[in-house]
């Protein structure tokens, strides 16, 4: 065994030896390969915050296994160089600044070990931490500096109200730094707080009625701080309102006064209470608790204003009842039993109310009135309508039927409120009459007040059998003129106007038995018409009429005639139609559309006529050699008398009788030749009396005027009015008046006019025979 290690051992220096470095080798590089073990030396590193010593404070030292005299000690980090340094030969850390554990609780740095000469890493660089210890030198701080908070009002003892909270900023690891104790400074009477900051109420008469809102202020004291100092906030406590305070009335005793004719279900009046609590608890309910009148009366409650509105429930009248008094109660059926009070939970109050007259229109005694007249029948009387003036003056009524419900005019009422039908009425036409009936208040002289009332008349028209039956459609049948015996041609239905029972049964029969038809009966309401004895000859008649009879088992019964037109075609061998005549060439014109025709005519044949004879009449006149303007003035109208009918002795106008005479018209001057007249005619010197002059110049000058007129070709073709101004008493004309002329050649006899009488005395007087009497006035 020695031997063994004895051979191990110089094998490890032979290899030894083979491994040996030649001269040339670097000792550096050797060195390099060589592992050597070393490690950093200190202390935990920490430091007190807020040390009251001088600066600096010694924190640690920092020491390496390399024992080099050129080593020396670095800090890298934020807070390197700036909060701590190193001793770069004894490695001892120091800080600065007095440290904060509440702003930074602790530093991380980075120690170096390098050479002094090369500031080469003599060791690896190794990280450690300077943690801050923790004093109590802070005093509790609450979250927020003021705090809202609300409990309902009336609450039991400890209801909590809020939990307020305040923090330490001092460490919480550490026992006592970081504890706070809470007291209410003010508002201690009515709150309470415990240890973890809950606020509760320390009494149960907390009335929001008396005091809605509460101030608190709350201490949080650190009795284990350096300063000893506190902490405060203020709580502000507001009462929820509950419903716990009943509704009272505001008077006593209201009063009120309506109009009778209020319409029911409308507001008379309203009824006011107070009520404490808030908006969203007043349920006040009203009822009427003493009287006889709660179903005259209801009382609703505004949701709005909380009031209460007295309603009528049905028509109020002034001469039945004018005046009601009544009890009525306000209570709230919500409020909170346990809140009750000694207050009595029920408030009353009196209601009057007093009913005013009012002129009121009829009322009659029916909302409507229904009859039943029988169908062709006038009745002596239909029915009777009946209204009533509801006023204490009792006075007349008067009825009428509305125009607009009675177009016809088949009805009329009597002053009593009768009706009767004007003409029969047929209840296939109108089977019902709607009438509006108006009932008028009249006064003592039988005119209407203006109070007026209506109501509907439903007049129902009752059924007789009074119309016969008749085919159910208008039947177009069709037949082959080479149709077999017992062919059928159609079958035929009835219908009847009148109201049809279930039972109604329809008799058909032919009127007569001399055709090629037969009419077989089903006794269903329908029968078969078909060929009798078939051939039907086409050139003798394309058409048949046939007469067939339908009769009703109405009461009485009643039998109708009605035609059914066969046309006889042209059929195929497959019995099918080809030809047959066309039912509007056979058919003929009405009677109304002839009479439409015959006036077109006539109107046209009128017009024509007038346009030829107007036509005929123009060519007359052209004939005669007269235009129509000289056609047209023939009359010329004076209008000017000059003096009055007592001027009788200035004028002669005797002239103007010409006309009449037909005496031949001078010819016409032309216009530019003719000189002015009123530059002609002078006014004659004045002489004493009334003295009778020839036609002097007023005359002359009138009748040149007839003379343009006459030949005026341009002037108007219709009567004219020509005034002249050259009149008076002093004309030599006189009067233009036809009444004072004393020379006429007219054979009139005026004599009659003394018979007329008394009113035509003056007229027979102008006009009689004598010319020698004279005319006085």
């Amino acid at each position: 065994m020695q031997v063994l290690m004895v051979l191990l051992a110089s094998a490890g220096l032979c290899l030894g030896l083979l491994a040996a470095p030649s001269e040339d080798t670097n000792p550096a590089q050797l060195a390099t390969h060589r592992r050597q073990k070393r490690d950093w030396i200190w202390n935990q590193m920490h430091i007190d915050e807020e040390k009251n010593s001088s600066l600096p404070h010694y924190v640690g030292k920092i020491k390496s296994s390399v024992n080099r005299k050129n080593a020396k000690y670095l800090l890298r980090g934020d807070f390197a160089g700036k909060i701590f340094r190193v001793n770069e030969n004894s490695g001892d850390v120091f800080a600065f600044e007095r440290l904060d554990r509440e702003k930074i609780p602790e530093y991380h740095l980075t120690a170096l070990v390098v050479d002094k000469d090369t500031n080469e890493n003599l060791e690896s660089p190794s990280s450690f931490t300077i943690k801050v210890h923790d004093v109590n030198d802070n005093w509790p701080v609450f979250t927020h500096r003021l705090f809202n908070a609300s409990v309902p009002e009336m609450s039991a003892v400890g209801t909590s109200v809020i939990r307020v909270t305040a923090v330490d900023a001092d460490d919480p690891t550490v026992a006592d730094h970081a504890s706070v104790m809470y007291q209410i400074l003010k508002g201690e009477k009515y709150f309470a707080i415990d240890g973890s900051g809950f606020i509760f109420t320390a009494t149960k008469n907390l009335d929001r009625e008396t005091r809605a809102k509460y101030e608190i202020v709350v201490e949080a004291r650190d009795a284990q701080g350096l300063r000893g100092d506190s902490g405060t906030a203020t709580v502000l406590v507001t009462l929820q309102d509950v419903n716990d305070n009943f509704p009272s009335f505001t008077q006593t005793k209201y009063t009120f006064s309506v109009p009778e004719d209020i319409r029911v279900g409308s507001s008379l009046g309203s009824l006011f209470v107070e009520d404490p609590d808030e908006p969203q608890n007043r349920m006040t309910k009203y009822s009427i608790v003493q009287g006889e009148y709660r179903d005259t009366f209801t009382i609703e409650t505004d949701p709005n204003h909380n009031e209460g509105i007295i309603k009528p429930m049905k028509p109020l009248d002034y001469e039945h009842i004018r005046q009601y008094i009544f009890t009525i109660e306000a209570t709230d059926p919500t409020i909170n039993l346990q809140y009750l009070s000694s207050a009595s939970p029920r408030k009353t109050a009196r209601v009057i109310i007093n009913v005013t007259d009012v002129d009121e229109p009829p009322v009659f005694q029916q909302s409507f009135y229904h009859f039943q007249l029988q169908e062709n029948q006038k009745k002596p009387l239909i029915g009777s309508v009946m209204a009533k003036d509801p006023d204490a003056a009792r006075l007349n009524i008067g009825y009428s039927i509305r125009r607009t419900s009675d177009k016809g005019q088949f009805f009329r009422i009597t002053k009593q409120g009768n009706i009767y039908n004007e003409r029969e009425l047929d209840r296939e036409v109108y089977p019902w009459y709607n009438l509006t009936v108006e009932a008028k208040e009249l006064n003592s002289n039988g005119y209407p007040t203006g109070k007026e009332s209506i109501v509907q008349v439903h007049i129902e028209v009752l059924d007789e059998n009074d119309n016969a039956p008749e085919f159910a459609q208008p039947y177009q049948p069709k037949v082959c003129e080479n149709a077999a015996q017992g062919k059928l041609v159609v079958q035929i239905s009835a219908i009847d106007k009148d109201i049809t029972p279930r039972d109604m049964k329809f008799k058909f029969s032919l009127s007569t038995e001399d055709s090629n038809f037969t009419l077989t009966d089903n006794h269903d309401n329908t029968a078969n018409i078909t060929v009798k004895y078939g051939q039907f000859d086409r050139e003798r008649a394309k058409v048949h009429h046939l007469p067939v009879l339908i009769s009703d088992n109405g009461k009485p019964s009643l039998t109708g005639t009605n035609t059914l037109v066969v046309t006889i075609c042209k059929c195929n061998e497959h019995g099918e139609f080809t030809y047959c005549e066309e039912m509007a060439a056979q058919a003929g014109v009405s009677i109304q559309a002839l009479v439409a025709i015959f006036l077109c005519i006539l109107t046209i044949t009128v017009i024509t006529l007038l346009i030829f004879l107007r036509r005929r009449l123009r060519k007359q006149a052209h004939a005669h050699g007269k235009s129509v303007p000289e056609i047209h003035e023939q009359l010329v109208t004076y209008d000017e008398e000059g003096g009055g009918e007592m001027d009788t002795t200035s004028y002669d106008v005797s002239v103007l009788n010409s006309a009449r005479q037909g005496g031949a018209k001078p010819p016409r001057p032309t216009r530019e030749a003719q000189p002015s007249v009123y530059a002609q005619v002078q006014k004659p010197p004045r002489h004493g009396g009334a003295v009778h002059g020839g036609p002097g110049e007023m005359a002359a000058m009138i009748e040149v005027k007839k003379d343009e007129a006459d030949h005026d070709g341009a002037g108007p073709p219709y009567d004219t009015l020509h005034i002249y101004g050259f009149e008076g008493s002093e004309s030599i004309a006189e009067s233009l008046s036809s009444l004072v002329t004393d020379s006429s050649d007219s054979d009139v006899d005026y004599d009659f006019l003394n018979d007329w009488g008394p009113r035509f005395k003056m007229l027979a007087e102008l006009y009689r025979s004598d010319p020698l009497e004279e005319l006085l006035y």
